[in-house]
C-alpha cells in the first residue's frame, strides 16, 4: 500500500520539496490539504481538537497520530504518558524525530497488550470505522483498549449539508448506503492512492452504535456541523 500522507509528512519534515496533499471524496471535489497543517501547534488547532486535548488525562493512546502534533502537546505541555499510533511508517518515523517518546506503527485492530485512560481519535476520528457494517468491530476493539474508568474522545462531522436538497426541502441522500459512508482519495506529487472507505457519522447514529457496544456517550462540543463526543464504559452493576 502506498503511504502518500506519510510521504508528504516525511518530505515536509526533511524539507524534501514538499507539496500540498490533494484530497477528495466520492461526494466532494478535490481539495488542497497543506502539509504544514499537519504540523500545527495548539493555537492553530480547531476548538474540537483543543477541547479534546484539554480533557485528555492519564495514560493516552493517540490513534492516527499523523505527524504527532496532538501527542507532542500532551507529552510536552501536559506531561502525560502518550503512545502515538499510526499505520504509516513514515509518519511514525517523523513522530519519533519530532520527539514523541513512545510510538507504534500498527493498524489499530492489530494493536493490543495495553490499556489506556484516554484514547484519542481526532480529525474526523469516526472515519477509521470505514462503514456502518464494520463499526462494531472497531468499537469492540476500543472497549478492550480502555481502562475501566477511561474515556474515548472522538470527533466527527455530519455531512448531510453536502447533499442536494429536493424541492420539498428533503435531502437527496443515497438509498443504497448510509449517507456518511464515502470513498476518500489522497493525491500527492502526481501519485494517487487507492481510495479508502471513510465514515462520517451524525451524533445520533454514533450514539446508537456505541450504546450497543457497552459505552455511554455524551456530546462535549458542537462546532457547526462537527462535534466532539466522550465515550465511557457502561457500569455493569
Amino acid at each position: 500500500m502506498k503511504d502518500l500522507m506519510g510521504q508528504a509528512i516525511w518530505d515536509f519534515y526533511h524539507d524534501n520539496s514538499p507539496e500540498n496533499l490533494l484530497t477528495e471524496t466520492s461526494i466532494s471535489e478535490m481539495d488542497d490539504l497543506p502539509v504544514d497543517y499537519l504540523f500545527r501547534d495548539f493555537d492553530e488547532m480547531n476548538l474540537v481538537e483543543q477541547k479534546a486535548l484539554e480533557l485528555s488525562k492519564g495514560k493516552v493512546l493517540d490513534i492516527g497520530a499523523g505527524a504527532g502534533s496532538h501527542s507532542l502537546y500532551l507529552q510536552n505541555e501536559k506531561g502525560l504518558d502518550v503512545l502515538a499510533l499510526d499505520f504509516s511508517p513514515k509518519s511514525i518515523e517523523v513522530c519519533q524525530l519530532r520527539g514523541v517518546k513512545k510510538t507504534v506503527c500498527s493498524d489499530m485492530l492489530q494493536f493490543s497488550g495495553e490499556t489506556f485512560d484516554t484514547v484519542l481519535l481526532l480529525m474526523n476520528g469516526t472515519g477509521i470505522f470505514q462503514s456502518l457494517d464494520k463499526i462494531d468491530i472497531y468499537l469492540e476493539k476500543l472497549h478492550s483498549l480502555l481502562n475501566e474508568n477511561g474515556q474515548i474522545l472522538i470527533d466527527s462531522t455530519d455531512i448531510l449539508y453536502m447533499y442536494d436538497r429536493a424541492d420539498d426541502g428533503g435531502v437527496l441522500v443515497p438509498t443504497e448506503h448510509y449517507y456518511g459512508e464515502v470513498d476518500y482519495f489522497v493525491h500527492y506529487k502526481l501519485d494517487t492512492e487507492k481510495p479508502i472507505k471513510w465514515l462520517y457519522l451524525d451524533f445520533e447514529t454514533l450514539k446508537r452504535a456505541v450504546e450497543n457496544n457497552g459505552f455511554k456517550i455524551e456530546k462535549i462540543l458542537q462546532e457547526e456541523d462537527s462535534f466532539l463526543a466522550r465515550l465511557t464504559k457502561k457500569d455493569l452493576n
